[in-house]
């Protein structure tokens, strides 16, 4: 581990006031500990890693995101490259593109709950995420970011173009309304919803269009024409649901902030714009409006661990840094962060790494700031003091 911590980022907080900082400062750094132990090898990790089985020891793909993109941020690109390697196998993709195209659909669908080979687990809800799509495309871009040359595209462009061929068939042309809808027969990464009722989450609009607008500049990139087909999805795909001046979790969900239900799990709507940068449709007012209602309304009792940092990098990039060190250290069961730095959810989960992979992206977030960012720092609260140093930008 000599070479891990000699390499890559770090922070430093020791000379802030706030007593929080020096909490703050052991997460990250047992965080870097840990995820580098336990979800660094050549396939997407389990939600528990090496320690126990969770979910029968299968890994879930969506929580790729929040288990590896930090690996990036953090000048350890190598470490996500490790994971991505998983994508490329011929039984992996076999599965997935067996997937897409038993369900009419174009490309790659990658799994959901996997195994080391592909293969599908059983599940409810499973079979009808999708935001695990769009992953690899995040990935492959912090590759690039990191190292923009034309090796690095003619690795990963087969992957890139197998994912968007499915983004793009995916979503169903509803021709009254002339627009591209997402669902129905869609479970949002908030799993509240019926699937055969539910379209048009939030978040989901979002990352799709942020995906394929990347995978379009993938192909610009290596002289190649935007894809047609991609462009028409793009340039009609449904606008973000919304009512009484806030972001709906989906659009078939009006009563996404009345239904007591629907306030619990992931308030993955706040993803839109945290996760996710700009891009277009969003609007800042109007996500502040959803931030500060649900930060007063939500169950914070029943979520999840990277729940909070998702949270905080919301706050971040909607200017509001007390809030992003207060989402991290909420005083939550789920947020809570054992001696050992893992994160404990319950006793069936006593750790959980999601948690802290998504605790080390948002602190990355917080500092190296998102590309079009003016502020240094930009959700570090006015009074603290830090530095760091060998972070990069988000999106």
């Amino acid at each position: 581990m000599g070479a891990f911590w000699r390499s890559g980022g770090a922070v430093d907080f020791s000379g802030t006031t706030d007593s929080r900082a020096k909490e703050l400062e052991r997460r990250v750094v047992l965080s870097q500990y840990l995820t580098k132990l336990q979800g660094a090898g050549s396939q997407p990790p389990q939600e528990t890693g090496l320690v126990l089985n969770s979910w029968y020891g299968r890994p879930h793909l969506e929580m790729h995101w929040w288990h590896s993109a930090h690996f990036a941020l953090w000048g350890r690109p190598a470490l996500l490259e490790k994971s991505l390697t998983w994508y490329a196998r011929p039984d992996v993709q076999a599965v997935a593109r067996g997937i897409a195209k038993r369900q009419g659909y174009e490309g790659v669908r990658w799994q959901k709950m996997t195994d080391p080979w592909g293969q599908e687990g059983p599940s409810s809800v499973g079979a009808f995420l999708i935001w695990q799509q769009p992953h690899f495309i995040y990935f492959a871009e912090e590759i690039y970011r990191q190292r923009p040359d034309a090796a690095t595209l003619k690795l990963y462009q087969d992957r890139v173009s197998a994912t968007a061929e499915f983004m793009a068939s995916y979503p169903f042309f509803e021709k009254d309304k002339d627009r591209y809808i997402l669902g129905k027969g869609v479970i949002p990464a908030q799993e509240r919803f019926k699937a055969e009722e539910t379209f048009n989450p939030t978040f989901e609009l979002v990352y799709w269009n942020w995906a394929l607008n990347i995978a379009q500049q993938w192909r610009v990139r290596q002289g190649q024409p935007r894809n047609p087909k991609w462009d028409a999805v793009l340039q009609k795909l449904s606008k973000l649901p919304q009512a009484n001046g806030v972001y709906l979790a989906t659009e078939s969900a009006p009563d996404s902030y009345t239904n007591p239900e629907f306030k619990t799990d992931h308030p993955s709507v706040l993803a839109a714009l945290g996760v996710m940068p700009a891009t277009g449709q969003v609007d800042p007012a109007t996500m502040r409006r959803t931030f500060d209602l649900i930060w007063k309304d939500w169950s914070w009792d029943k979520t999840w661990g990277w729940d909070f940092p998702m949270t905080s990098m919301t706050a971040t990039r909607l200017g509001l840094p007390d809030r992003a060190v207060d989402a991290l250290l909420m005083k939550v069961r789920t947020n809570t962060y054992l001696p050992s730095g893992h994160n404990y959810q319950e006793d069936r989960l006593p750790i959980y790494l999601p948690g802290n992979g998504g605790l080390l992206a948002a602190v990355a977030l917080m500092c190296a700031g998102y590309d079009g960012c003016k502020e240094a720092n930009p959700g570090i609260p006015k009074g603290w003091k830090v530095q760091w140093e060998g972070l990069s930008k988000m999106p």
